[in-house]
This record gives C-alpha cells, sequence and structure tokens, in this order.
C-alpha cells in the first residue's frame, strides 16, 4: 500500500483519474430513492484518496471548474436573457426570494452558531446542492488579509461543511417538494398535473416509457382510380382543399419510381405517397383509390434534424403560426428549451433559441430553416477558439471588484467564466453559425469539470476531514436542515399567494431556484408529469447566478 501512495504522490494526475473512476462509481449507490450522485461520490473519493496526503497544483483544479461554469452558462444563457422579459417576471422575483432567503438563513445560523467563513460558505453550498459556491468561496477566502495557515483552514472546512449538509440538503428538500408542499398547498399532485396538461395540450399525460398509440402522422402508398384526382397537378392535389394537410413525397408512374414537382401532372394507375395527419387520411383521401403496398416506393429518405429558432419575427409566435407557413411536407417530433424537452400544442409560444426536432424531406427542412433560424447538421467539433476566448474575456471580467454598503465583491475569474458562458450561449442561440459546443463535449465540460474540482478540493481536505467533523459537531446538520427548507417554505407561500402561480409550475419553479435537478427529477415522478420543467428554466438560469455569486458575499459578510 506504500508503495502505491508512494506512485500516486509522484505521478498525481494517477491520482486525480482514480479519484474520477471511484468518484463516479460511488454517484451510482442508490440509498432508497436517493441516489448518492457523482458531486457527493467524488468528494467522498478525494476525501479518501487524500488520506494519502497527495499534492495537485491549485491550477489543475482552477481550469477544471473554469470549464464546468462556462458549460453552465452557456447551457442557461438563451433561457437567463429570455427570463428578463416581463412575462418571466413571477419566476424571477421568486428565484430572488428563495436564493437572498437562503443566504440571509445561512449567515444568521453560522453567527448563532459560531461557525467560520469557511463552514459557513460549505453549510450554504451543501444545503443548496450549489456545488459551484464552494468555488466562489475559496477563491473569496484566498483574498482574505489573512495567514496562508487561517486560508487553508477555513478552505478546508468548506467541503467538510458541504458533505455533512448536501445529503441532509437534497434528502430533506426532495421529501419536502414530494410530500410536505402538496399538502400545504392543499392539492394532489397527480390530479394537478393532469388538470395542466389537459389545460395545455387537450391531451392526458402518461408516464415515462409510455406514448399514445394513436399517431398523429402516417405515410401511406395509394393507387390513384377516382377520375376526380386524375389530371391534377401535385400542387392541386395538395390544395384540393385548403383546410387538408397533406404533401405527396414521391409518386411510382409506369412502373417508375419518380420525385414529383409541383407542376407534374397525375395519371391514372399512379401510386402516391402521401404524407397527412391520421384523420385526413381516413375521412377525406378514401375515395381516391385502394391503398397499396409498394416497399420500394415508401422506402424513402426521411431527415430528422434540429433547427434553432433565430429569427425574431418567430420568436413570440405559436406553433400554430408557425405550421400554416412552414407545415406543409415537415413534421414537429419536440422542442428542447434549454436542454429540456417541453410539452407543447398549437397555442405555444416559441421562443428564440427553441430547438425544434423536424422530420421531413432534407430540401423542405432546408427552406424552412432559412427562415426560422439555423438547421444544426448534428457536427461533433466543438468551437474551441469560442469557448478558450470566453473563458479568458470571463477571468477579465471578474477580477473587477465593486463596493457594496462597503463590502468589497468581485466575481472572480471562475465567477467571470460563468457570466461570460451566460453571455456567450446566448449569443450562440442568436447566432449559431458560431459558438457549438455539441451536447456530449458540454456533458464533459459540465459533469467531469465540476466532478474533477469537487474530488480535488476532497483530496485537499482530506488529512483534516475527520477531525473537521469532530470540531462542527451535530449542529451543522441541524443548520444545513432550516437552510435547506425555510427558503422554499418562503418561497411557496411567495408563489402562492403573492405571484398567485400554478401548483406544478411554482414547484418547478423552486427546483429551479435550488439549482436541483434531483428535486425536479423527484417533483417530475410524484406528479407522474413533465410539467414542472416549465418552471424550472429561468428560475435554474437566475439562481446558478446568484447562488454562484453568494459565495464572495459571503465571505465578505462573515468578515
Amino acid at each position: 500500500m506504500e508503495n502505491f501512495a508512494h506512485i500516486l504522490r509522484d505521478h498525481p494526475e494517477l491520482a486525480v483519474f482514480l479519484t474520477l473512476s471511484l468518484g463516479f462509481a460511488l454517484g451510482h449507490i442508490k440509498i432508497g430513492t436517493f441516489k448518492i450522485g457523482v458531486v457527493l461520490g467524488t468528494l467522498f473519493a478525494g476525501v479518501l484518496i487524500g488520506q494519502l496526503n497527495i499534492e495537485v497544483p491549485p491550477i489543475v483544479k482552477t481550469i477544471f471548474f473554469d470549464f464546468f461554469l462556462f458549460a453552465t452558462g452557456y447551457k442557461v444563457g438563451p433561457q437567463f436573457f429570455q427570463g428578463l422579459k416581463k412575462n418571466a417576471f413571477p419566476q424571477l422575483m421568486l428565484t430572488v426570494v428563495i436564493c437572498v432567503s437562503c443566504l440571509l438563513i445561512a449567515f444568521g445560523m453560522s453567527i448563532i452558531l459560531g461557525y467560520d467563513t469557511g463552514t459557513a460558505a460549505g453549510l450554504l453550498a451543501g444545503a443548496f446542492s450549489e456545488s459551484t459556491l464552494i468555488g466562489t468561496a475559496s477563491e473569496a477566502i484566498h483574498q482574505l488579509p489573512i495567514s496562508e495557515i487561517e486560508k487553508t483552514q477555513l478552505v478546508n472546512h468548506i467541503p467538510v461543511a458541504y458533505s455533512l449538509t448536501y445529503l441532509i440538503g437534497a434528502i430533506s428538500f426532495v421529501f419536502f417538494l414530494t410530500t410536505i408542499a402538496p399538502k400545504l398547498l392543499r392539492i394532489n399532485l397527480v390530479e394537478e398535473s393532469e388538470k395542466l396538461s389537459q389545460t395545455l395540450t387537450g391531451e392526458t399525460e402518461h408516464e415515462p416509457g409510455i406514448q399514445s398509440a394513436y399517431q398523429r402522422w402516417i405515410i401511406r402508398a395509394y393507387q390513384i382510380t377516382n377520375e376526380k384526382w386524375i389530371g391534377l397537378t401535385i400542387s392541386e392535389f395538395e390544395k384540393k382543399n385548403k383546410d387538408l394537410r397533406l404533401v405527396i413525397q414521391r409518386m411510382r408512374h409506369n412502373e417508375e419510381l419518380i420525385e414529383p414537382s409541383p407542376k407534374t401532372i397525375i395519371q391514372k394507375g399512379d401510386v402516391l405517397v402521401i404524407m397527412a395527419q391520421h384523420g385526413i387520411i381516413l375521412n377525406s383521401l378514401s375515395n381516391i383509390g385502394p391503398e397499396v403496398l409498394d416497399e420500394e416506393l415508401l422506402k424513402f429518405p426521411l431527415a430528422h434534424m434540429d433547427v434553432t429558432i433565430t429569427n425574431k419575427e418567430i420568436s413570440g409566435k405559436t406553433i400554430r403560426s408557425l405550421r400554416n407557413r412552414f407545415g406543409n411536407g415537415l413534421m414537429l417530433d419536440k422542442i428542447t428549451r434549454e436542454y429540456q424537452d417541453i410539452p407543447f400544442n398549437l397555442n405555444t409560444v416559441l421562443q428564440r433559441g427553441d430547438v425544434l426536432k423536424v422530420t421531413g424531406k432534407m430540401v423542405l427542412i432546408e427552406k424552412a430553416a432559412k427562415e426560422i433560424g439555423y438547421l444544426d447538421r448534428l457536427s461533433s467539433a466543438t468551437d474551441i477558439v469560442f469557448l478558450g476566448l470566453g473563458i479568458v474575456l470571463g477571468g477579465l471580467f471578474g477580477l473587477l471588484s465593486i463596493n457594496v454598503f462597503g463590502i468589497s465583491v468581485t466575481l472572480t475569474t471562475s465567477g467571470g467564466a460563468l457570466v461570460m458562458g451566460l453571455v456567450f450561449g446566448w449569443l450562440h442561440s442568436r447566432t449559431p453559425i458560431f459558438g457549438s459546443i455539441p451536447e456530449p463535449a458540454l456533458w464533459i465540460f459540465d459533469n467531469v469539470g465540476l466532478a474533477t474540482f469537487i474530488g480535488l478540493v476532497g483530496m485537499a481536505a482530506g488529512p483534516s476531514f475527520v477531525s473537521g467533523i469532530q470540531e462542527m459537531g451535530f449542529s451543522i446538520i441541524l443548520a444545513g436542515f432550516l437552510v435547506s427548507i425555510v427558503p422554499h417554505i418562503i418561497g411557496l407561500y411567495f408563489g402562492k399567494y403573492v405571484l398567485k402561480m400554478n401548483p406544478i409550475i411554482l414547484l418547478g419553479a423552486q427546483t429551479g431556484a435550488g439549482t436541483s435537478t434531483i428535486g425536479l427529477k423527484a417533483i417530475q415522478d410524484a406528479s407522474a408529469s413533465k410539467f414542472p420543467v416549465l418552471g424550472y428554466t429561468i428560475p435554474y438560469a437566475l439562481g446558478n447566478i446568484l447562488l454562484t455569486a453568494w459565495g464572495p458575499i459571503l465571505v465578505s459578510m462573515m468578515n
């Protein structure tokens, strides 16, 4: 064992990868319905390996933290700036109330219980599951006019308090959302979700993995025998009844497969491949001739592409207006907003930055994309120029400081990376031709960046971890519970009685304000609905900004 420890000390890069491997393995462990998760798993792994007194250059931790923060800002940037508009005011106000409450309660509890600055920061970070606060608070502590020994002691207290309060914070928040909050609101989560689903889509949701057997859009092949349709051009056939949305995809004429143009004339015996809604096929086209099975004719390529809305004339419009303008020949499969699938119907209002998953012939998708926005051709390349420049500019911005009520506040270089990630993510949503970071790459920057940072924090704190737990005692558990729950109780009543929010949207917004994806998943499972995500995106964007900024602010308040 000593030989292995000596190898890790001489080659700390091996210790880093061992921490990641062990941390992700621990993250898959479940305790009942609670999953430990990657963040807590890598923290524990770092603490364990840190017992071997392995030193990793601090710059490594900073680099991975900057990757993570930029990626976080990049993901939520479009929705953050969209949320600054008036229609998002209730969700923005709720987020501010919850985040300010958690800061003040954490500060108050720390003063009452006599915690030092590092413990206070770890308490807030753990109780609200905001690991980015560990980094910004650590950087702020390093700027304090105290000795290096004192700085190291305070910084090492952060992960200790974080690990002790993260579990209690996450578990109590999930229990509060799924059990206590519905009782306080006097609602049944499933019934309330069904009401919202009927209001927004006119349909009832199904549990994950189950969908309606009814398919709205179908493709069939028909042989034309009815004289009524013979002699019409393809364009005339498609517009025979302006209320019917159908399109001729291809046809067989005299045993030959052809790609028809709008002026192609339909003759007796031609076989047409028609794409239309199920009801139209059944009720309006049953008299054109017999349906035929022609596998060769029906086997034609359909593109499944992502189109990002960048045209300001499209943003703010409903799907109904988009359908009337571009609908022929195209099917809308889903809408993604801030990497979350959102439910939709014809009255759903589209926003700039929304990604439309569209199915149809490539030529039709390309034509529509020219007016809607940007066609993502699914490139796997990451714009490293964009990424690197964003982190540099963000770091320079983060070095600026301002005085707030006599308190010097700075975002630090890492906090600046988050802010510039927001800006650059927003710029990419408006001009997607540059700044592309594919989702798999974004996952690496986000998850591996954070996990590496947290693992290195745990390794640095490892030697003093046990003594830190003994020093804090049981009070840190109680403090973590109060900091986790009380702000959300305040937010619950503020959202219900002041903002008059729909309860399902309100609970989703609370998970966003607490930047808790665990909470979002829990409330979606408990309500058997995906609709809480409609309240999650905007608060999640603002919550990330505020809670990250609380790191240096809390450090300043404690000193």
